[in-house]
């Protein structure tokens, strides 16, 4: 250390191991019917506004909006997904809440109906609608989407 120089106390303490780190976080998942998912977890990879967010235990607070799409959770080692809607999340160093209007497990997807529906909303579309039922529809045609890959995901 260069004459005149006086370290400066750390307030870290740089033998911390991540061994002190939290190994997982809890995962709730709630939708207009019930809370779906709840559930200690190593990850959570969600599909936020501005793309997929990788969430680890001890991640700084953040709430967020998230869209229709795939929710990933790694799970003693293993990953499985979720079709989630539009909702918001909510996160903290040791939590991930998730408000959405859709929560679907991929064995639980039906893809003939996820397709049908897809099709459907599609074809809906086309129609001259009004902003309100292009909303509607429009969000009918998201969840099928996320249903369609979550589902074909599991099949690989």
């Amino acid at each position: 250390m260069p004459d005149g120089w006086t370290p400066i106390p750390s307030t870290l303490t740089i033998h911390q191991s991540t061994n002190d780190m939290a190994a997982t976080l809890k995962l709730e998942i709630v939708t207009p019917e019930a809370k779906t998912y709840s559930e200690d977890v190593e990850m959570v990879t969600l599909p936020g506004v501005d793309g997929e967010m990788g969430i680890y235990p001890m991640h700084l607070p953040l709430m967020t909006q998230i869209v229709a799409g795939e929710l990933a959770v790694r799970k003693d080692g293993k990953d499985y997904f979720l079709a989630i809607g539009e909702g918001f999340v909510e996160i903290t160093g040791d939590k991930v809440a998730i408000m959405t209007d859709m929560a679907v497990r991929a064995e639980q997807i039906d893809e003939t109906y996820a397709e049908e529906a897809r099709k459907r909303a599609e074809s809906r579309l086309q129609e001259k609608l009004t902003d309100e039922e292009t909303a509607v529809v429009s969000a009918a045609l998201m969840h099928s989407l996320a249903q369609l890959k979550v589902k074909r995901r599991q099949q690989r």
